[in-house]
């Protein structure tokens, strides 16, 4: 079937030669897929009922409600279910509407408050609860016989995506998919890996009932992550970054045919926008495991071939273990031109790129497309690392001067960085006392001495405040009389 491309190949048998029978591809699908787990089988109301707070409770039960009353079934899906069932549930959910996701989430935003958003094409909507008191009211008011406990707004989402079952299909690889409406089995069958193809339905007397077409329960009790389809990694190469994340999430191993494809797949890494592959390394970087999981991307060649510059070696892993968890003291000021983006992922991206020269810090930065102030630390912080070694015996003046200007998070990576104590100690040094040191005299005081603006100004406030770096004057007086030196000296210029 492979060969030929043929979907129906007769079984002879082998003695008499006389055709006995004909295998389809359903055939060998069935047989190579593992057996579906029936649903009503197993049961999870239990567990939803323990790992949900009750105005989230109250929410599933409403949405759950609506779409009985629509003859919709519903299910949530995905990590929130592989979560439950490894005994760490989250807050975030997916709900799967089989039937009209936007018309139900228009119902419920009638009747319980808020707004919708929706997508026609996708079939997707997001109802913006927006003003959380009301739609708890709504939800009091729903609930049969009031609420068993009282609701607070602040247990509520601010948004709830509801999709409509749907299957899609890649025109090339790399492509971002084309969708058209399905059932929840071909819905499931679209995601990544077997351990999140589970789904629990939510309507009427189905509460709680676990879905599994696809092996994933099977997968999740023996810790494997395994692909649906051997075409998984070329419709979507960025699914190997993830594989590798939930491997070391979980402790869980990639099952061996899935590494199989994953390496036939590697060089397909090459084609992905870099916005693509950044989003799945900021979540990989932002894990607690991120050390171990850059570890193996590099050990299964991910980096590479997404960039030269971004292999890993033990120091890296290291450093990216060790990152603090509790930002820096105020005095660095990490989050200056940095808002967008968390400070430890930030510190992270730096880490891994300083010890590069600043063309492959540029070249990995324009290849993963870094916001332009992270592109910046980056550079500056590959630039300054050379430099610090020989900082360390400058008097504080030469240390202010070469230091000023570079990002706040670039000094603190490179602090993180040093295996010197004295670079280490400089670096303190100039984010705590140094860097705020300046003279009293001001460019207003200047023009009261008669000196005319120009970049004298800066020259002479510049000898000043070095003077006080080094100690050279301690007192406003030294500085006075420093000041008339200066001007005097200048004068003497001017006039010879």
């Amino acid at each position: 079937m492979i060969d030929t491309g043929w979907g129906q190949i007769p079984v002879v048998e082998p003695r008499s030669g006389e055709i006995i029978g004909i295998v389809t591809r359903t055939d060998l699908i069935r047989t190579l897929a593992p057996a579906p787990l029936l649903p009503g089988v197993e049961n999870l109301a239990v567990q939803l009922e323990t790992a949900l707070p009750p105005a989230r409770r109250a929410l599933i039960r409403a949405v759950a409600a609506e779409a009985g009353r629509q003859q919709a079934a519903l299910y949530l899906v995905g990590g929130f279910v592989r979560d439950l069932l490894l005994g760490q549930p989250g807050l975030d959910f997916d709900l799967v509407v089989e039937g009209d996701a936007i018309k139900l989430a228009r119902s419920l935003a009638v009747k319980l408050g808020g707004r919708v958003t929706s997508h026609a094409r996708f079939g997707t909507a997001k109802w913006h609860i927006g003003e959380a008191a009301a739609v708890v009211q709504g939800l009091e008011r729903a609930a049969p016989g009031g609420p068993s406990e009282p609701l607070t707004p602040e247990d509520l989402p601010a948004t709830l995506d509801l999709v409509t079952a749907r299957t899609e299909f890649y025109t090339h690889p790399t492509a971002l998919p084309t969708v058209e409406r399905g059932s929840i089995k071909l819905d499931l069958h679209r995601r990544d890996f077997t351990i999140n193809t589970l789904a629990v339905r939510l309507e009427g007397a189905h509460y709680g009932e676990l879905y599994d077409y696809w092996g994933g329960l099977a997968d999740l009790r023996n810790g494997e992550v395994r692909v649906l389809h051997s075409l998984s990694f070329v419709d979507d190469p960025t699914r190997m970054l993830r594989a590798v994340r939930f491997e070391g999430r979980f402790q869980f191993k990639i099952s061996t045919r899935t590494l199989e494809l994953l390496e036939d797949a590697r060089p397909l890494l090459a084609k992905v926008s870099g916005d693509r592959l950044r989003h799945e390394l900021d979540s990989i970087l932002m894990e607690e495991q991120a050390s171990l999981m850059l570890a193996r991307l590099d050990e299964l060649a991910l980096l590479d071939a997404i960039h030269p510059s971004l292999q890993g070696d033990e120091w890296l892993y290291r450093k990216i273990k060790d990152l603090p968890h509790e930002p820096p003291a105020s005095e660095w000021g990490i989050d200056d031109g940095l808002r967008s983006t968390p400070w430890r992922l930030a510190l992270a991206y730096i880490l891994w790129l300083l010890r590069q020269d600043p063309a492959s810090v540029e070249s990995a930065a324009r290849r993963l497309k870094l916001r332009a102030s992270l592109a910046d630390a980056c550079l500056e912080a590959s630039q300054l690392r050379p430099d610090l070694p020989d900082l360390v015996s400058r008097p504080p003046s030469r240390i202010v001067q070469r230091l000023d200007g570079v990002p706040r998070l670039a000094l603190y990576a490179n602090r993180l960085a040093a295996d010197d104590r004295l670079v280490r100690s400089v670096l303190d040094d100039y984010a705590a006392r140094w860097r705020k040191i300046s003279p009293r005299t001001t460019g207003d005081d200047l023009r009261e001495r008669g000196l005319p603006p120009g970049p004298a100004y800066r020259s002479i406030l510049r000898e000043l405040r070095a003077a006080w770096l080094d100690g050279v004057i301690e007192t406003e007086e030294q500085e006075r009389q420093m000041l008339d030196e200066l001007i005097a000296d200048r004068s003497a210029d001017e006039t010879h």
